[in-house]
C-alpha cells in the first residue's frame, strides 16, 4: 500500500507523465473483441472473417479483470494469450486495455470501500464504473493487475499500444474519504479560512467555516463556489488517475508503442457535448495519442454532426494531432442499424476530422446482460450481414488509400472557446432546462452546417491568438486574466461572438460587482443590469429575415444598453423593446458580437455568418451547405485532400469550385468548375 500512497502524493503535486510522439503510419480499421464472451469456440473463424473485412487491429482485455484475476492474487492470462497469438499469426495488430473500469466480485467482498459513495448513497455491485478511483484499496489492486498484465504481454509482437481504463470519470464519488482529500486540497490552495470565507461568500446562511476541522461535506452545499470547486477537484482526480495509470504502463511499453484513452462526451442518448466530469485537455497530456468514443443517431437522423463535433474536440486535445476512434457503432441500438452506404459515409467522415483509426464496438453481439441489444458488426448468429458486407468495402478502401488519407493535417481559423469551469458554474444556475452544452451545440452545429472548420480551445490553451474568430458560449465563470486576454484578442484584430451569461462571475463563481457583462463589456461596447426570461418574445422587425416562426428568442433575455456598440436586433416588446438583443462593436482592430438571449437556430446561423464575413472567413466552402458537407486537410504528399459528403437520402449535384484533382475512390480526374454527383448517403474524396 505504501507505493500507492507515494503515487497519490506525487500526483497531488502535479507530477506529469511526458507523453511521447508516436506516429501511426497507416489507417487502422478495427473492432473490440471479447473472446471471453463467446458462447462457443470460434476464434479461428472470427480471425478469418476479420481478415476478409480488412480488419487490421483489435482492442482486447479492457473488460476482463474478473477473468484475468479470478481470485485475489491468482492470475490467468490464457484468454489474452490465445487472442494475441491468433491475431499475430493473422497479421492483425492489437491494442491491450487495462481492465480497471469494472471491478471483480472478490475485490468488493474484501474491500467494500472500493465502491464509490455518491450523493445518492453507496454504489451497488453489478454495473461497471461504480468505484472510487481514489480508494487506496482500489488503487493497490488496480496497480497490481496492470503490472501483472504488462509483465506478461509487454514483449508480444502483436501489440501496438495500450488503452488505459475505459471512458474514465469520477463516478460522482463524494464519500467521506474524498471529502477529506478535498478539504486538504482547499487548505493548500487557499491557506487562510478568512480568505476562503470571503472568496466563497460563506457568511451567507451561516455557512462560514471557522476551523479546518469543521470543513463540511459538499454533498449538501447550496453554495455554487463550493460545489464548482469540488467538481474541479473531482475532474482533477480523473486527470491524476489517468496520469498514474499512464506512468505504470510507460514503465513497460516499448518505443513506438502508444498509450491512449477512450474519452467520451455528455450523453443525451448519443454523444452530445463537452463532458462535465473530465477535463479532457488536462487528462490528455499523459497520453501519446488522444482517443475517443463517438456514438450518434443513424438512418434518417444521420447528419454527421456528432462525428464532426467529437472529432474536432479530440483532435484539439493534443493541439491538432490525429487521434484514434476507439469506439463507434456498427449496428448499435436497433434504431441505429445503418441504411446501405451509411457505414461507409460514417467511416470516412471520421477520417475527414483527423481520425487515423475507426474501430467498432464491437465485433459480435453479446448474448447476455445489459448490452445484449447493442449489436456489433456481427449479429447474434455470427453470420455475414449487410453491415458486415459493407464493412468489407471500407476495409479494402482503407488499405488501398491509407498513404493518401492517414495523418491528415487540419488547420482552422475558427475556434470554440469552451470551459469546464464555466460549464459547471452555468449548470448550477441554468435557465430552464437548457444546460451549457445546449448553448454550445447550436453554435457549433450552425458552423458545421455552413461548412466552417472548427477547433476547440479552453482557458489553458496557449494558441488562442492563432485564430481569427472565436465563438464563446456562456463563459459564465472566468478569471479577470482570461477576459482581459479576450479583450486584447479583439483589440489586436480578432473577432469574437459571445452569448449571454458571459463574463458574469469570476473563477470562484463570485458574481462581479460591476455592470455586466463585466470586463468584456469594454470590447463589446455594452452594459446591462437586468435580465428576465422571454415569454413569446421576437426580434423587432425580423432583422434577419427568417419569418415569424424562426424570429423568436428563448431561454434567457439580457436587457442590453449599448455604449459604443451597433445594435443588430432589438426585442419586440412594449416594455423591453428599447433594449438590444444582439450587438456588434468595433474595438481596436477587431470586432465583438454579443448575443443577449437564445435565438433560434436559423438566427444563430445568420449571426455567425455575419461574423465570419466580417472576419474575412467567408470562402468557397460556404457556397455549399448541409446536407452537403465538405472537409479538407493536407496529406503526407503535401496535397489537399477534400471530402464531399451527402448526408441525405436524395442524390445531389455539386458545383465543384475547388482545385483540379483526382477522386480517390473511383480514380477519376476532377476538374475545377465541373459538376459532381453525390449519391444518397454518398461521398467523394478528391486529392487536389
Amino acid at each position: 500500500m505504501k507505493k500507492i500512497l507515494v503515487a497519490i502524493i506525487l500526483l497531488a503535486s502535479h507530477k506529469e507523465v511526458i507523453a511521447q510522439s508516436v506516429k501511426i503510419d497507416q489507417l487502422l480499421y478495427g473492432v473490440a473483441y471479447y473472446d471471453e464472451y463467446m458462447p462457443y469456440e470460434r476464434l479461428e473463424k472470427d480471425v478469418q472473417m476479420m481478415k476478409e473485412a480488412g480488419i487490421n487491429v483489435v482492442r482486447i482485455a479492457e473488460s476482463t479483470w474478473s477473468t484475468v484475476e479470478p481470485q485475489d492474487g491468482v492470475f490467468d492470462f490464457s484468454h489474452i494469450d490465445r487472442v494475441l497469438n491468433a491475431m499475430h499469426k493473422a497479421g492483425i495488430k492489437v491494442i491491450v486495455g487495462t481492465p480497471t473500469y469494472a471491478v471483480p466480485t472478490w475485490l468488493v467482498r474484501k474491500y467494500p470501500d472500493v465502491l464509490a459513495i455518491t450523493p445518492q448513497g453507496p454504489s451497488r455491485y453489478g454495473p461497471r464504473q461504480n468505484m472510487d478511483i481514489t480508494s487506496e484499496h482500489f488503487l493497490f489492486h488496480a496497480e497490481r493487475v496492470i503490472r501483472r498484465i504488462m509483465e506478461h504481454v509487454k514483449d508480444h509482437p502483436a501489440i501496438i499500444g495500450y488503452q488505459i481504463d475505459n471512458e474514465t470519470k469520477h463516478y460522482n464519488s463524494a464519500g467521506p474519504d474524498i471529502q477529506k482529500k478535498f478539504a486538504a486540497y482547499i487548505k493548500q490552495k487557499f491557506g487562510s479560512l478568512d480568505s476562503l470565507n470571503k472568496i466563497w461568500g460563506l457568511d451567507y446562511w451561516s455557512n462560514r467555516i471557522n476551523n479546518w476541522e469543521d470543513f463540511p461535506s459538499m454533498v449538501g452545499s447550496i453554495n455554487a463556489s463550493q460545489t464548482s470547486e469540488f467538481a474541479k477537484f473531482q475532474r482533477k482526480a480523473v486527470t491524476d488517475y489517468l496520469t498514474w495509470q499512464a506512468a505504470i504502463v510507460n514503465e513497460y511499453k516499448h518505443p513506438g508503442q502508444f498509450i491512449t484513452q477512450n474519452f467520451d462526451f455528455e450523453w443525451k442518448g448519443y454523444s452530445y457535448g463537452i463532458q462535465p466530469d473530465v477535463d479532457h485537455f488536462a487528462a490528455a497530456k499523459a497520453l501519446d495519442i488522444a482517443g475517443v468514443d463517438i456514438y450518434h443517431p443513424s438512418q434518417d437522423a444521420l447528419t454527421g454532426l456528432e462525428i464532426s463535433f467529437g472529432g474536432d474536440v479530440t483532435r484539439s486535445m493534443k493541439g491538432g494531432k490525429n487521434y484514434l476512434l476507439l469506439e463507434t457503432e456498427a449496428q448499435g441500438f436497433p434504431q441505429w442499424v445503418p441504411y446501405p452506404d451509411q457505414l461507409r459515409l460514417q467511416a470516412f467522415s471520421h477520417l475527414a476530422s483527423g481520425a487515423n483509426m475507426v474501430e467498432y464496438w464491437h465485433w459480435h453481439s453479446i448474448h447476455n446482460s445489459i448490452e445484449t441489444y447493442w449489436k456489433g458488426l456481427l449479429s447474434h448468429d455470427f453470420e455475414p450481414n449487410p453491415t458486415y458486407e459493407e464493412a468489407k468495402t471500407i476495409g479494402r478502401d482503407f488499405q488501398r488509400l491509407s498513404p493518401h488519407l492517414a495523418n491528415l493535417k487540419i488547420k482552422n481559423n475558427v475556434a470554440v472557446l469552451f470551459s469546464n469551469e464555466a460549464l459547471t458554474a452555468f449548470n448550477q444556475f441554468k435557465p430552464g432546462r437548457e444546460n451549457y452544452n445546449d448553448i454550445l451545440r447550436p453554435m457549433y452545429d450552425a458552423l458545421y452546417r455552413m461548412n466552417v472548420g472548427v477547433d476547440f480551445i479552453d482557458p489553458s490553451s496557449t494558441n488562442i491568438e492563432d485564430y481569427k474568430l472565436l465563438v464563446v458560449p456562456a463563459l459564465y465563470a472566468a478569471p479577470d486574466s482570461l477576459l482581459q486576454r479576450l479583450n486584447r484578442f479583439v483589440r489586436n484584430g480578432g473577432h469574437i461572438v459571445y452569448t449571454f451569461k458571459s463574463g458574469f462571475a469570476d473563477q470562484n463563481v463570485k458574481v462581479r460587482a460591476s455592470r455586466q457583462p463585466g470586463i468584456i463589456g469594454e470590447a463589446c461596447g455594452i452594459y446591462y443590469s437586468q435580465f428576465t426570461t422571454p415569454q413569446n418574445i421576437s426580434l423587432k422587425g425580423d432583422p434577419y429575415q427568417v419569418g415569424n416562426e424562426n424570429n423568436k428568442v428563448s431561454t434567457w433575455m439580457e436587457l442590453i444598453t449599448p455604449t459604443t456598440a451597433k445594435v443588430l436586433a432589438y426585442y419586440d416588446h412594449p416594455v423591453w423593446g428599447k433594449y438590444a438583443a444582439v450587438t456588434q462593436n468595433n474595438y481596436g482592430k477587431g470586432q465583438a458580437t454579443y448575443i443577449g438571449s437564445m435565438p433560434s437556430n436559423t438566427v444563430m446561423e445568420k449571426i455567425l455568418a455575419d461574423a465570419l464575413k466580417n472576419a474575412g472567413l467567408w470562402s468557397e466552402e460556404q457556397q455549399l451547405y448541409f446536407p452537403v458537407i465538405t472537409k479538407k486537410g493536407v496529406n503526407k504528399y503535401s496535397k489537399v485532400v477534400r471530402y464531399l459528403f451527402n448526408y441525405s437520402a436524395q442524390p445531389i449535384t455539386v458545383n465543384y469550385t475547388f482545385g483540379n484533382g483526382r477522386e480517390l475512390l473511383q480514380g477519376a480526374e476532377v476538374d475545377k468548375n465541373s459538376v459532381i454527383r453525390l449519391e444518397p448517403w454518398g461521398l467523394k474524396i478528391i486529392e487536389e
